[in-house]
């Protein structure tokens, strides 16, 4: 579960970037956050990440309570959160394999488990014959493929995807999503971040929609598709 009560963010510099925002995501949602730049997108992944503090309010992410732990202990939150990006974030000189495989070296898992994990992951994003290619040889769609194996080779609770569409031709931005909402019916919660209105009403579901740092709607919509067959 994700929580956010009364939450506010004030940076040094004094902008306001949240406030008293009030969310909260149940264990399994697929929700889509969205807003133009400078809504507050970015400093709400940032406190789910604990990559930085609330000025005040509470937080809770995965059984964690982000409001009391300490900064040191941060990455046992991070171990249940896998995060895709729009320019993919891969590691240029490793190929698919070793870029999703990278995750669990990091974390000790045996290889067994990395033998066992990583192939199943690629081929449950429709990479299997790009398993042995560098990022270079990948086209946008297979690049951002590849970063979702990499966010869910273990086996998150929580996968944040941050505008994962923005570098992606349209009929690909459609794959992406229902790649993402697959994922999201196997149990594990979504939330995707994206300032892109036609991807939200094509699918529908529950939208949070947040402008100058605050939350100016949270509801459920139906998808465009929906909306024709009345």
């Amino acid at each position: 579960m994700v929580e956010l009560k009364n939450v506010s963010v004030t940076y040094s510099n004094g902008v306001d970037a949240l406030n008293d925002v009030n969310i909260k995501i149940k264990d399994g949602e697929f929700v889509f956050v969205v807003g133009k730049s400078g809504a507050g997108k970015s400093t709400f992944i940032r406190l789910l990440l604990k990559e930085i503090e609330p000025t005040k309010g509470r937080i809770q992410v995965n059984g964690f309570n982000l409001t009391k732990m300490k900064k040191r202990n941060a990455y046992r939150l991070r171990r249940t959160i896998g995060c895709v990006f729009q320019d993919f974030k891969l590691i240029e000189s490793m190929n698919v394999y070793d870029n999703v495989a990278f995750v669990l070296r990091c974390i000790d898992a045996s290889n067994k488990y990395i033998r066992n994990r990583v192939p199943y992951v690629i081929d449950l994003v429709g990479l299997k014959d790009k398993a042995y290619c560098k990022p270079s040889e990948l086209s946008g769609g297979e690049k951002q493929r590849a970063a979702i194996a990499r966010a869910l080779v273990n086996d998150p609770q929580l996968i944040i995807a941050d505008e994962p569409t923005g570098n992606l031709d349209p009929a690909l931005k459609h794959d992406i999503v229902e790649l993402l909402q697959a994922i999201n019916d196997c149990g594990t919660t979504v939330i995707m971040v994206t300032h892109e209105h036609e991807i939200v009403q094509e699918f529908g579901g529950r939208i949070i929609s947040m402008q100058d740092g605050r939350v100016v709607f949270d509801d459920i919509i139906k998808s465009s598709y929906d909306l024709e067959r009345q």
